[in-house]
């Protein structure tokens, strides 16, 4: 797994009771936005790796930056895993994301 193309799925549960909590929670979930991953589904962010070795990095930014209180839980899934999943959407069936085409920069 260590260079096969994986699927970084960030889950969490953060208080929300507070306005100062809220804000934070916010702040949290723009951090997961600034560092490539997007919403699968609400407290569930992905992201696509071509390999597992730079999300170490944006595993320990996570951590640091978890409001008080709060739990998260961050999982590698191969591609391949990833596109075995079952997804429904109003009890019908639907594909699971692919892997994104890479940009190509001359």
């Amino acid at each position: 797994m260590a260079d096969d193309p994986v699927w970084c799925v960030v889950m969490f549960d953060l208080p929300v009771a507070t306005k100062k909590q809220r804000k934070e929670a916010t702040r949290f979930r723009h951090l997961l936005l600034d560092e490539g991953f997007w919403m699968a589904q609400y407290s569930v962010y992905v992201r696509y790796s071509p390999t597992v070795a730079g999300e170490r990095r944006r595993a320990s930014a996570i951590r640091n930056n978890l409001p008080r209180g709060g739990e998260v839980r961050i999982l590698y899934v191969t591609d391949r895993e990833w596109s075995h999943a079952l997804c429904f959407r109003n009890e019908e069936p639907v594909e699971a994301d692919p892997e994104p085409q890479q940009l190509m920069i001359f």
